[in-house]
């Protein structure tokens, strides 16, 4: 059952060293807070789990967080690599960081089969490609039917998702706008789950039932963070913030400027800067 409570104390109460979390959001309504928090509260040996790895895990990765890195597309979307991953790849910085790379539709259905309860994904990929030469959960299996050979790859069952949306209301009820992504799934595959708001309102009665995607009965914790999405937009409330993915570019490529950018605006900052980030872009 879903309870209110601050940001920091979502993240103290539901993120433990060695979980397998997802930080989840597609291009819309990425969990920047949630994801800054738990750099703040120096969560170590995570297995960090997301279809598009962006600019929060670069940061998470950047500041030695995870141990591993479940993903299919990693990039700066819009601009290029993440150069805090790749040092940590390439030169064990800061810390050595292992990878488990898929396709988005392997991510998808895995995510799925984690939301079902079910031990693994079966679904059509992976034939002619080469990934499964370094990744060995990618298998093949004979379908008893119709003979058929099909990918196989194991569920992804978080320890606890976070994700960002627009309205919660009084019940913990959780309501998705826009881009949707594999959010839904992620809680529903997750032992615990965090979701950040933009605002918290008396109920849906004016909105159609089918956007109300999270029931209260799948979420643990609610933290209202208006902004919690910046850089990403939150469909709605804020556009998508294009300067600051440039700029970023460029605070990664050097790992001295990347850590007093990190120490100014993450550590020695609150979930609660986020809204003064985003006043100056403007409603959507």
């Amino acid at each position: 059952m879903a309870t209110f409570m601050p940001l920091k104390q979502a993240v103290a109460d539901n993120l433990r060293d060695g979980d397998i979390a997802a930080f989840e959001g597609f291009t819309h309504l990425i969990p920047t807070a949630a994801a800054h928090e738990a750099i703040r509260q120096g969560v170590k040996d995570l297995t960090l789990v997301r279809m598009t790895p962006d600019v929060v895990y670069d940061q998470m990765i950047g500041m030695g967080l995870a141990k591993k890195l479940v993903f299919s597309y990693a990039g700066n979307p819009g601009v290029g690599l993440l150069r805090r991953l790749r040092d940590a790849v390439e030169n064990a910085y800061p810390r050595p960081i292992e990878l488990e790379e898929h396709s988005h539709a392997a991510m998808a259905n895995a995510y799925e089969a984690g939301a079902a309860g079910l031990p693994c994904a079966i679904f059509r990929g992976y034939l002619g490609a080469e990934l499964a030469r370094v990744n060995a959960n990618i298998k093949q299996v004979t379908c008893p039917f119709s003979g058929e050979t099909l990918a196989a790859v194991p569920a992804v069952r978080p320890d606890v998702t976070f994700i960002h949306a627009q309205k919660a209301d009084r019940k913990g009820n959780v309501l998705i706008e826009g881009i949707i992504g594999i959010q839904k799934e992620a809680v529903l595959a997750a032992k615990r789950a965090v979701v950040t708001v933009e605002e918290v309102v008396e109920d849906f009665a004016d909105l159609h039932p089918n956007l109300t995607i999270l029931p209260h009965w799948t979420v643990t914790a609610i933290a209202v963070v208006p902004g919690g999405a910046h850089p990403s937009y939150a469909h709605g409330y804020y556009p998508r913030d294009n300067a600051a993915y440039l700029e970023w570019d460029k605070i990664a490529a050097d790992r001295a400027l990347f850590r007093a950018w990190m120490d100014e605006n993450v550590i020695e900052a609150t979930a609660e800067d986020f809204a003064a980030r985003v006043a100056t872009l403007g409603a959507m």
